[in-house]
């Protein structure tokens, strides 16, 4: 599969998101060296402040040796601050040392200005690749959040 490919599942993933007014609705997917998808996960899916990342690296052993040649696929920038929990996700995806992150959309600044979810990981020397052909599916998902006059 492509990057294309797993940037779709993650954003099909979080069209499963239990609907929030506070929160976007995420999907991720990390995938090993060898294409195999290793786990998956989207926003609130077992708990109502679990970010997409956080719940796909939840499913993996700490330390899993596989996450060091690992692409993580996320529909939406990995957060770089957050109100419900001590870490954000670009420091989970640092220190589980994924090397690699596709992202579709940008976080814009609804909930939290500035984010530098990206920043934080191409600093630190992670690859991060943006396929903005995708941003649209990844926005129309929240859709209630960008326009909530249209709901």
């Amino acid at each position: 599969m492509s990057d294309l490919s797993f940037l779709a599942r993650a954003i099909e993933l979080s069209r499963h998101c239990p609907p929030s007014a506070t929160a976007f609705s995420v999907g991720a997917v990390i995938v090993g060296a060898d294409g195999t998808v290793l786990a998956e996960g989207h926003s609130r899916e077992d708990d109502p402040v679990v970010h997409a990342e956080e719940s796909a690296l939840g499913k993996l052993p700490s330390g899993d040796p596989r996450l060091r040649a690992a692409t993580l696929y996320s529909s939406l920038e990995p957060c770089s601050r957050r109100a419900s929990r001590p870490h954000p996700c670009a420091d989970l995806v640092l220190a589980a040392g994924i090397p690699r992150v596709v992202v579709a959309w940008r976080e814009p600044d609804l909930f939290v200005t500035g984010c530098e979810g990206v920043d934080r990981l191409t600093a630190a020397g992670v690859e991060v690749v943006e396929l903005p052909e995708l941003a649209g599916a990844a926005r129309e998902v929240n859709r209630h959040l960008l326009y909530p006059e249209e709901t």
